[in-house]
């Protein structure tokens, strides 16, 4: 799964484009090519999929997913939404997080 995403459309040099993937358990809801500086939401938008959300800023947790692969970067103090405990479960928040190269994400959170 991990492409190297050179350009700003997600592609990489050898023309890999990557892709941000939703699902629910082993359901797909839906994909969509990575835009790079977006978020998981937006990606989501853009894919047909619903991301519940409530502040937008990392506070309320409202929008909390859980990735299966990829890699989303974690902001290095960690917003009110987000602990040590659930980040080793691989969850991520919605709002801010930006995948960085292909990502699958459970919509659902990983309690």
């Amino acid at each position: 799964m991990s492409a190297k995403s050179g350009s700003e459309d997600g592609s990489s040099d050898d023309g890999h484009v990557a892709v941000v993937r939703f699902l629910q358990g082993a359901k797909l809801l839906g994909q969509t090519k990575l835009i790079s500086g977006e978020t998981i939401v937006e990606h989501a938008e853009s894919a047909g999929v619903k991301i519940p959300t409530n502040c937008t800023s990392g506070t309320c947790g409202t929008c909390m997913v859980t990735l299966i692969e990829g890699k989303v970067d974690l902001p290095e103090i960690l917003p009110p939404g987000l602990d040590d405990y659930l980040v080793e479960r691989c969850a991520r928040l919605g709002c801010i997080g930006v995948p960085l190269n292909d990502v699958d994400v459970d919509i659902r959170p990983p309690l």
